[in-house]
Formats: C-alpha cells, structure tokens, sequence
C-alpha cells in the first residue's frame, strides 16, 4: 500500500496562500471540509470523512480527486482543479473563442496577447478546461493526451 501523506495545517495553509496568489481564488473555505495530501508532485482533495476509513484492511492504490501539481515550485491546475477553483479565481483566467476553443481541445498551443503569467486557467463561457502556461505571448497547451479530442463541435 502506498502512503498516503495527507498536507498538515500549515502546508495547507501555504498551498491555499500560492492559489489565492497565483490565481485570486479563495480556497480556503474549502478546507473546513476537505483535506489534501500529495504523492510526488500531485496533490489531492479528498473528504475529510477519510479518517474514518480502516486503511490497514484495506490496498489502496489512490484515493480523492486529483487537482493540481506542485512542481519546479509552478503550480498547476488539472482540468478538474480548473472547474472546482475557475468560479472563484480572479486573475490568471484566459477566455478562448470558440475557435480558439476547438484548436485547445485538439491539443494545440495558441498565439494569445495578454499579461497574464505563468500557469492560467482556460476558459469559454461559463466552463473552464483546465490550465496552459502563459509564455511570451503564447499559451503552452497542458491538456493531457488521453483527454484531448480529434474532432470538436462546440
């Protein structure tokens, strides 16, 4: 079994402070409920009702939802970290066109003006699909392989 290296306090609390700063997104009141832990670079969410599970019965490979990566001291968003936290950040979110849309979901970099730097939050409309870097006026496409679609109609 795999250790499962659950955040303390205080890791939870620098984590929460380099979102709000990389992203303007409150994370914190998240935390009432929810607990973190990491293994290697990925950090987890997962309900704090773990406690309760009996782990040394148990073979567990992994558990929670995989919501950013901590590496190169860069975070970055999953696609599901970019839904849970999108609706709260404030900066940092790059809004693509529909066109700009298709060419991101096929796994394609994109040529974007902005002032945005380092790790963004992609967005169309009301949805959010995940996270790019911002480099030199082009946004670097972070979209996993596995996720990323020949054909799109949006």
């Amino acid at each position: 079994m795999r250790e499962l290296n659950f955040l303390r306090s205080k890791e939870v609390k620098q984590l929460v402070k380099r979102i709000n700063a990389q992203w303007g997104a409150d994370f914190s009141d998240m935390m009432e409920e929810y607990t973190l832990f990491q293994n290697k670079e990925k950090i987890y969410i997962v309900s704090r009702s773990i406690a309760d599970v009996a782990f040394e019965k148990l073979r567990i490979n992994n558990a929670g939802l995989y919501i950013l990566e901590d590496k190169h001291n860069e975070l970055r968003l999953s696609v599901e970290g970019s839904q849970m936290l999108g609706p709260k950040a404030t900066k940092n979110i790059i809004e693509l066109t529909k066109e700009e849309l298709v060419q991101w979901l096929k796994g394609e970099d994109l040529d974007k003006q902005g002032d945005n730097q380092g790790f963004v939050i992609i967005k169309h409309n009301k949805d959010f699909f995940g996270s790019g870097k911002f480099k030199e006026n082009r946004l670097l496409n972070f979209l996993p392989k596995i996720r990323r679609l020949n054909e799109v109609n949006v």
